[in-house]
């Protein structure tokens, strides 16, 4: 079973529930080493203190914080237990907020929250009335020396949990959402509506692929075998769009259409074809 990151008490007013966090993603990539390019041997990094000029051992170094250039006040791990707040045992649920309320920008990372035993009872309670009222909860929760602001959604009969950016930290940039008064047109509007449709499906993560992790991979397979590996091919070069209609159009075209529109399609074109064409009437003669 998998470790996990923090265990402690989700309280709820009076109730109170212990629980632990499991990681529930985590980045999986190829991951190189330095070596020395001559004789292929790992490189190892140290600890150099230049006034001292010498390697030093891990248990020499303090953490310190830079007040002024080149100035620091040391901070100790036994200074940082004293300051720990409350929430580092405990999770205090603080309120409940609607779950479109939240801009998915206060997203940081994602972890499962299950209960201990002795929880199971109040964990399932507050999981049915998250489900059925669709709020999710805001909480407050500390680990890895950080207080966190974290919310809580029920997902498969159980709760996860996000930690959240705060407000301070995510960063705003003054030309986003400065579009200078472009005035687009009903029909431009319309084609991209039915672009948008011709790329509409369900999401399934199990699509989509890091194609470059893929390369690499056959890269690395490839050196171990002696072989070369083909270059991909790489884009052309993107010019500005001067026709937005016609690149619309043109776009709309290029997509191949889903299975279920062209059954509809040939059912549509075979129901035309089954329709019994009427006989033309024979003009009266003039007596």
């Amino acid at each position: 079973m998998a470790a996990s990151v923090w265990s402690g008490y989700l309280t709820f007013g009076l109730i109170s529930m212990p629980v632990r966090l499991f990681s529930a993603a985590r980045s999986s990539h190829v991951q190189f080493h330095m070596l020395h390019r001559d004789d292929h041997v790992r490189i190892k990094q140290q600890l150099y203190c230049p006034q001292d000029e010498r390697v030093v051992a891990r248990d020499e170094i303090v953490k310190g914080y830079e007040y002024e250039k080149g100035e620091y006040v040391v901070i100790e791990p036994q200074d940082i237990k004293k300051i720990e707040p409350k929430t580092t045992k405990a999770m205090e649920i603080l309120e409940f907020v609607k779950s479109s309320q939240i801009d998915p920008v206060y997203f940081e990372s994602s972890y499962y929250l299950v209960p201990e035993e002795a929880g199971q009872r109040p964990y399932a309670l507050l999981t049915r009335a998250l489900e059925e009222s669709e709020y999710v909860a805001i909480a407050k929760l500390s680990m890895h020396n950080r207080e966190y602001t974290v919310f809580l959604r029920p997902m498969n009969n159980g709760l996860m949990l996000h930690t959240m950016y705060y407000e301070d930290e995510v960063r705003q940039v003054d030309q986003f959402g400065k579009t200078g008064g472009i005035e687009l047109k009903d029909a431009e509007v319309k084609v991209a509506h039915q672009l948008v449709e011709a790329l509409a499906a369900d999401f399934d993560p199990k699509k989509y692929h890091d194609t470059f992790e893929e390369n690499v991979r056959k890269l690395i397979q490839a050196r171990l075998e002696g072989k070369e590996v083909a270059a991909v091919e790489k884009p052309r070069k993107l010019a500005p769009v001067v026709d937005l209609m016609a690149a619309l159009k043109e776009s709309l075209a290029q997509i191949p259409k889903k299975p279920a529109q062209r059954v509809e399609e040939a059912q549509r074109a075979s129901e035309v074809s089954a329709t019994p064409r009427k006989s033309p009437r024979k003009k009266q003669g003039v007596a």
